[in-house]
């Protein structure tokens, strides 16, 4: 498990492809100082297995299916990437609960300077806008955040100037790709209701529930 709080920026340094998958080696600073061969490690949102690690570097690789289900598959090297370890059980819990089960792909829409903040719009995939609501939490590329403004097709985000130095935000722009991993409590809650005989739409409660 994951908090969402990015530990910091690192790079593509190298990719390699087999017919199995891609393999990349990621270069960071502060994630590599007690790294272990099988820990769990976040890449831009995205749960990987570390199976070789040096002073400042880490590989990992990436099956079929998370190419197929995210933009990993279509990394270089010298791409910047988020990275975040694995919650300690003793740890500090400071952004919400991440999985690292990247839901879907969405698009950067706007990126905006206001003030000295940032507000950054992403496109919301058709079927997940249900999870999505204001004040609550999202996980984009791997960082905690929380929803500004949620539109019919579209969420915004603030964000400091602090988090947008440390993680790959910086470096977005319209049209690019971002990792979404929505609250997952919302879909538990989701669960619970459909399995209580609750029909689910939307955000609202659309049914009553068999007796």
């Amino acid at each position: 498990m994951f908090t969402g709080i990015v530990e910091e920026s690192g790079a593509v340094r190298d990719v390699t492809v087999t017919d199995e998958g891609r393999r990349l080696r990621i270069e960071g600073e502060e994630v590599t100082g007690d790294l272990e061969r099988g820990q769990s490690i976040s890449v831009s949102g995205v749960c990987l297995t570390v199976e070789e690690f040096g002073d400042d570097w880490f590989e990992v690789f990436l099956a079929s299916e998370t190419v197929a289900k995210t933009y990993l598959g279509e990394v270089e090297a010298g791409d910047p990437v988020n990275l975040e370890r694995a919650m300690p059980a003793d740890g500090r819990f400071d952004g919400h609960v991440v999985q690292g089960h990247v839901d879907t792909t969405a698009e950067v829409v706007a990126v905006r300077e206001v003030g000295e903040d940032w507000e950054y719009e992403f496109a919301v995939p058709e079927g997940f806008g249900r999870y999505v609501v204001d004040k609550g939490s999202v996980t984009v590329d791997g960082i905690s955040l929380t929803v500004a403004d949620r539109g019919d097709d579209a969420f915004s985000v603030a964000i400091i100037p602090e988090t947008r130095r440390v993680t790959n935000l910086s470096e977005k722009e319209p049209g690019d790709p971002v990792h979404l991993e929505v609250d997952v409590i919302a879909k538990y809650a989701e669960r619970l209701l459909d399995d209580a005989g609750f029909e689910v739409g939307g955000a609202e409660v659309l049914g009553t529930p068999e007796r």
